[in-house]
């Protein structure tokens, strides 16, 4: 079925493309979309832009005395299909993205209608004022800001550890988003959003409560050039200082997953056990002329972390509660090339009894087409409970129409 799902999507962006292509109006250049076209009657837009990562991954395990054997994959990371513009109004936006990796499509089970997750985005944006806007759909949440850039627009290979246990990720709901000037350059940005609290594509209704988010950012000395503050590494060499400041609070209300809209269900003899779940994220950008930092906390928290029956006996269910640090530093040379450095680090709660992982990783990217076109190494050190797991080295390429 998804097979013959994407074939049709390729067929008729392909005919639409050569159409649109034979009138004169689809004027595109690399990293502009594979598809950009505005109908005749300007009623609406869309642009098409796929993508696709690569990856060769080899990693050297710790038996406890020694590294043994290295073992090696390739692997398709992220193969996607993007979709945006406007309709009827160029104040009425769209997006719409499709995974077509395994990776992108893991996941099925019994409340996803057993179907492949491979619907990431599909959500509308309304600026019903300015500077301001309700998006309504299924879109990342206002989270950490290592979250919502891109997997396209990254600095290292792929996102650190705090973001993989700790994020908040996608939702199904409604989102309130304002941007506010103060004086000539302080611009602060607030973003509510409410939502069903499980994660995406969840087929069989609310399960718990639902989930609130807020987040607010101050940009003291005025907004990064083109959304700098939400692609990594400074690859527009910001002339000025350029800084973000972010918090989110996230409540997720009768939680019945271990990582709040994320991780497993918490099932029990009758149905599932059900906890409020507090995701906090405090978090900084700051970029100037090629150098780019990018730091986070966040922290989770669950009014009762262990999943019980109703007769008052633990599940084996634990939420995953405790804090963690992410902390990287990039430099980017007038030739494109750039050398980066990242630290992160996960502590526990006793009370879950995870191992707490901490990570050390050195990366090099070379930009050929800015964040569309790009080469990429890292090696990372991984530690567990303060002692030696594994080395990973990874490489790979990102080419984004």
């Amino acid at each position: 079925m998804m097979k013959k799902v994407v074939s049709a999507i390729l067929l008729v962006t392909i005919s639409f493309t050569y159409t649109t292509a034979q009138q004169g109006v689809n004027e595109i250049s690399f990293g502009k979309g594979l598809l950009n076209y505005v109908s005749s009657d300007s009623t609406f837009s869309i642009k098409f832009a796929p993508r696709f990562q690569s990856r060769f991954n080899t990693i050297w395990s710790h038996s406890g005395s020694e590294y043994g054997k290295a073992e090696s994959q390739f692997l398709v990371r992220r193969a996607r299909l993007k979709f945006s513009g406007w309709a009827y109004s160029t104040n009425l936006k769209y997006k719409i993205e499709i995974g077509l990796s395994n990776k992108d499509l893991g996941g099925a089970n019994a409340y996803t209608n057993n179907a492949p997750k491979q619907l990431l985005d599909a959500v509308l944006m309304w600026q019903f004022a300015p500077n301001w806007e309700l998006w309504a759909g299924q879109t990342k949440l206002p989270g950490n800001v290592e979250r919502v850039v891109s997997s396209s627009s990254l600095q290292f290979i792929d996102r650190s550890i705090l973001n993989s246990k700790f994020n908040i990720d996608r939702d199904t709901g409604l989102q309130l988003r304002h941007k506010s000037l103060w004086g000539s350059k302080f611009v602060s940005r607030e973003k509510l959003a409410i939502s069903q609290g499980e994660g995406r594509n969840i087929t069989t209704g609310n399960l718990g409560g639902l989930q609130y988010t807020a987040r607010i950012e101050l940009i003291p000395f005025g907004e990064f050039t083109k959304k700098g503050d939400y692609f990594e590494s400074d690859l527009k060499r910001e002339q000025t200082p350029k800084l973000m400041l972010g918090y989110t609070y996230n409540f997720n209300n009768d939680a019945v997953k271990t990582r709040s809209g994320l991780g497993s269900y918490m099932n029990t003899a009758n149905g599932f056990f059900q906890t409020d779940i507090t995701t906090t994220f405090t978090d900084l950008v700051f970029k100037y002329n090629g150098w780019s930092v990018l730091a986070e906390i966040a922290e989770r928290n669950a009014e009762n972390a262990i999943a019980e029956n109703e007769d008052g006996t633990a599940t084996g269910d634990i939420v995953h509660i405790g804090r963690a640090i992410n902390s990287q530093i990039g430099y980017l040379f007038e030739n494109n090339f750039e050398i980066a450095a990242r630290f992160s680090t996960i502590t526990y709660d006793d009370v879950v009894g995870i191992v707490n992982p901490e990570q050390y990783t050195l990366g090099v990217s070379k930009y050929l087409s800015g964040h569309k076109l790009k080469i990429q190494a890292d090696i990372t050190k991984s530690l567990i409970n303060g002692l030696d797991d594994e080395v990973i080295f990874r490489s790979g390429f990102e080419l984004h129409f």
